[in-house]
């Protein structure tokens, strides 16, 4: 225990780690003493939840089933290597050890003890994208208690209630395939043990999509996963894998709003893809902001497993806590690997936002989601109201703000104002703790079992963390539910904050933190928490950063889940009888198609422009370092322009309109992030050149419309094969397939 990198399993390497692993300080064991002593749970743990498991003691009525003994061979664990290590030193823990061997080898306790060398593990191998739903289906070669043969801590569970009867009866070697899949996932999923063999298969990040199911109110879009189609039957059990009390009040809250038709409603499909626990990538989700549109069922489906995941974590550790101590007052020692529920840290959940009025949105409905007898009391809501809500500003300059933009509101679309009307802080994190009958924000996040936080908060504390050696950031190491909402407006922010955000998940902790290291789960010691991160991705579009994060970053042995769409374009909102040229460039590869496009510009483009003495020409740019890089060419060649990007100054914004309207100024440097900020209606358009696509595909039909009036409108847009996402959203995918295939390139819409 003593050397560090303890974690390296059979030569694992661990990822994306740019600081080598430190290892635990003052780790609560005593190695002299007759038996282990179990370390106190984390300050007011205990006190949290023993409203909860005084009740549970008395409602307790479940039968928890009795798995079947696997007999498997495999190499010793940091936690066999640990008891061995105790055991050098107590006879009392060396018997135990020997007695648990006997017990994984299927032994009786008279028979004679085998040798004790390694053996060699023999299903090192290839593997399925969701290796342990193959195994179940087939017979199962582990119980999905990792090298275990302890009872499920989920099985036949109410509530979670402490005080459930237990058997140490072992049933018939032929395992009924029945009981082990009625298990619930949460146990399934975090109890399977990850060969090396699959390990090396999924560091390879090869993902075969087998199955493709239509998806609900969609008949564009087709829902494609890996593995086994688990969608098949999505009727499920009957309280679909829910905590009971937790259903029931789903059941309730949905049939309040007045819908009735919740056995084929969307959250409950969509709840059924989350509980699956692979990783979900969900790209056309109808934001709430958009008029006539609602994302509430699929915010209700992720909050609800955000739910049960949170209370099923606290359940099991509450029922192991109760199994600990009657094993310490008795004297005894708890065998295998049942008791192991702990991660490195509390906080579970992470859930990243773009804005603190998303993040009031999100919270508030969590809470009104949650169960009456888990909310009794709300700790520090009128503060949360106060800086999440509409009325939350920072200062006198941002009141100024508030004001300004009430004025200019009623100028602009229904969807602007629907998502920037509120608290537009991009700068916030808070934690969120369960504690038996009330629920505290602001929680410390080291105590805390949800974060929510916007990326910018995040890289702030990251930031903080490197910069001064007393912080860290070891609450992001036992994330096991992340999920990106609203990535689409992330998109317009940073994203690269997402990915150092996403990098950061998972490592091993710098410090202890309390942690009682005698209950902390295989897989976290063995540095392969990462390949146990559910991550749901939900935005309205699809974008290269986005795709290259879920299939680079999200390494989840279960498998993938994600939407497959097809679009029929937004041409008919354009209102003007323009001609809508498009013409495509070559690129060898996506690394150099920016250069290609500003070659491409400069050739082809420019010269026309440079020649022509008409003026209103407005050049629509969809990336800042475009914008940088055509302001500068613009500037080298003398030519006559203005700026109006995300960082010009209200000002400079002012005077640049001005210009462009009496013509002072031929050419105006328009970007996205501009127009998604602050929508402005530029006047005095002659000519729109769209150097590149806008992402969001209603801002199409809205530059374009801009053309109004004009008397000689034309507008020429360039793209190339790569640019597919953004193409097809825009002119259909049929349209957008035939051009980037076609020999020709140059094609018309009118």
């Amino acid at each position: 225990m003593g050397k560090p990198g303890f974690a390296r399993k059979r030569g694992l390497k661990r990822v994306n780690s740019s600081k080598p692993f430190k290892k635990f300080k003052n780790l609560k064991l005593n190695p002299g003493a007759e038996k282990l002593v179990p370390k106190q749970p984390l300050e007011n743990d205990s006190e949290d939840w023993s409203d909860e498991n005084s009740e549970a003691e008395l409602e307790t009525k479940e039968e928890e089933e009795v798995e079947e003994e696997i007999v498997f061979n495999r190499e010793p664990t940091m936690y066999d290597n640990l008891l061995k290590r105790l055991g050098s030193s107590s006879q009392l823990i060396a018997n135990a050890l020997k007695q648990r061997k006997r017990e994984e080898e299927g032994k009786s306790d008279t028979e004679d003890d085998e040798s004790e060398s390694e053996v060699e593990d023999d299903n090192e191998g290839s593997i399925d994208e969701s290796p342990r739903r193959s195994e179940m289906i087939n017979g199962a070669e582990e119980s999905g208690v990792p090298g275990s043969t302890e009872k499920s801590e989920e099985s036949g569970s109410d509530d979670g209630e402490i005080g459930a009867s237990e058997s140490d009866e072992e049933h018939d070697s032929r395992t009924n395939v029945e009981s082990i899949t009625s298990r619930s996932t949460f146990s399934s999923h975090l109890e399977y043990k990850l060969s090396q063999g699959e390990v090396d298969n999924l560091f390879r990040r090869k993902w075969n999509y087998k199955w493709e199911v239509p998806a609900l109110r969609a008949p564009n879009c087709k829902w494609r996963g890996t593995g086994d189609c688990f969608l098949k039957d999505t009727g499920m059990s009957e309280t679909c894998d829910l905590k009971p009390r937790l259903y029931k009040h789903w059941v309730d809250v949905y049939k309040g709003s007045g819908s009735t038709d919740f056995q084929s409603s969307e959250q409950r499909f969509f709840f059924s893809i989350c509980n699956s626990y692979r990783d979900v990538l969900h790209h056309n989700k109808k934001p709430f902001y958009l008029k006539g549109q609602e994302d509430s069922s699929i915010l209700d489906a992720y909050v609800l497993h955000t739910l049960n995941h949170v209370l099923r974590t606290r359940d099991l550790i509450s029922k192991n806590d109760a199994k600990v101590a009657d094993a310490q007052g008795k004297g005894g020692i708890l065998n295998g690997y049942g008791f192991l529920d702990h991660g490195f840290t509390r906080p579970k959940v992470l859930i990243l936002l773009p804005l603190a009025s998303i993040a009031f949105r999100v919270v508030k409905r969590l809470i009104q989601l949650t169960p009456s007898k888990h909310k009794v009391n709300i700790e520090h809501m009128d503060r949360f109201t106060e800086e999440f809500g509409s009325g939350g500003v920072e200062s006198e300059e941002d009141e100024e703000d508030v004001e300004n933009s009430k004025r200019k509101k009623s100028s602009k679309p229904s969807d602007f104002q629907s998502l920037f009307g509120g608290n537009n802080n991009d700068h916030f994190m808070i934690g969120i703790k369960y504690m038996g009958r009330k629920i505290k924000l602001y929680a410390d996040f080291y105590s805390s079992d949800i974060i929510v936080a916007s990326p910018l908060g995040l890289i702030t504390k990251i930031g903080a963390a490197e910069v001064e050696k007393e912080k860290d950031i070891d609450y992001l190491s036992s994330i096991e539910v992340l999920i990106i909402d609203h990535a689409d407006v992330i998109l317009m922010q940073n994203w690269s904050h997402v990915n150092t955000v996403v990098e950061q998940l998972n490592r091993l902790p710098v410090k202890q933190h309390g942690t009682d290291i005698m209950r902390i789960r295989p897989w976290y010691l063995d540095g392969q928490a990462q390949f146990y991160r559910q991550t749901i991705i939900l935005g309205s579009h699809l974008n290269p950063d986005i795709n290259s994060l879920f299939n680079r970053h999200c390494l989840n042995y279960e498998g993938k889940v994600k939407l497959v769409c097809l679009y029929k374009g937004v041409l008919p909102k354009v209102l003007i009888p323009v001609r809508q040229i498009y013409e495509r460039f070559d690129a060898d590869s996506i690394a150099y198609v920016d250069d290609a496009r500003f070659q491409y510009f400069c050739k082809k483009v420019f010269p026309k422009i440079k020649d022509s003495i008409q003026g209103g020409i407005m050049l629509f740019i969809s990336s800042y370092f475009e914008f940088v890089r055509l302001r500068n060419f613009l500037k080298s060649q003398e030519a006559s322009f203005c700026l109006l990007g995300e960082y010009t100054k209200q000002s400079d914004i002012s005077r640049a309109r001005i210009w462009f309207f009496q013509g002072q100024r031929k050419i105006m440097l328009y970007t996205e992030r501009a127009h998604f900020y602050h929508r402005y209606k530029i006047r005095a358009i002659q000519k729109l050149i769209i150097y590149s696509l806008p992402e969001r595909k209603e801002f199409y039909p809205e530059i374009v419309n801009m053309l109004e009036g004009s008397q000689n409108m034309s507008c020429t847009v360039l793209f190339s094969r790569f640019d597919q996402f953004r193409l097809e959203r825009i002119v259909g995918s049929a349209s957008a397939k035939r051009m980037i295939t076609s020999e020709k390139g140059v094609f018309v819409f009118c």
